[in-house]
């Protein structure tokens, strides 16, 4: 019987081209789709691989708007979003988070990490178990502009943990 070390079992975390991740979220049906924002510049993908088949995918964005609803601490200077974060099956979302956290985020420069989260379809556990804070809620009114969908509400999630009352 063969054994396997855990330096041969075919995982791999890294740098993937936005073509290749949109084509995941879509494959596997995030709910926003694709990453399609007008500044694709300021878009990253990372993808977690098991034996060359990418498994997760994480993509980072700067800030859509100058600050971050309910928490005006957070802005485009010392924050990154997290805009995306998906898997092929559901248990590997808490492994990509995990890795975009420890060794992504930090190459962005910025002091904080922030994710929207939809309120109405997610218990906000990934990112809890991750020990993320959750900072504000974004009601939604209407539609959303980009995209002409309904907009939905959203909790708003950060790292590193920030004690709210005193805001940096």
């Amino acid at each position: 019987m063969s054994q396997t070390s855990l330096l041969d079992c075919g995982v791999t975390w890294r740098g993937i081209g936005l073509p290749e991740a949109n084509a995941a979220l879509e494959a596997w049906s995030h709910k926003m789709g694709g990453m399609h924002r007008p500044c694709a510049a300021d878009v990253a993908a990372h993808g977690l691989l098991h034996d060359g088949r990418l498994v997760a995918v994480a993509c980072t964005a700067g800030l859509i708007r100058e600050t971050v609803a309910g928490a005006p601490w957070l802005n485009r200077g010392n924050a990154v979003e997290l805009a995306r974060l998906c898997a092929d099956r559901t248990s590997l979302c808490r492994v990509a988070l995990r890795l975009w956290r420890v060794f992504t985020f930090p190459t962005f420069g910025r002091a904080y990490a922030v994710s929207y989260q939809d309120a109405d379809l997610h218990s906000g556990n990934t990112y809890r178990f991750d020990g993320w804070q959750r900072v504000s809620f974004a009601r939604a009114g209407g539609e959303d502009r980009r995209s002409g969908r309904k907009a939905r509400n959203k909790w708003v999630w950060v790292w590193p943990p920030q004690n709210t009352k005193q805001s940096p």
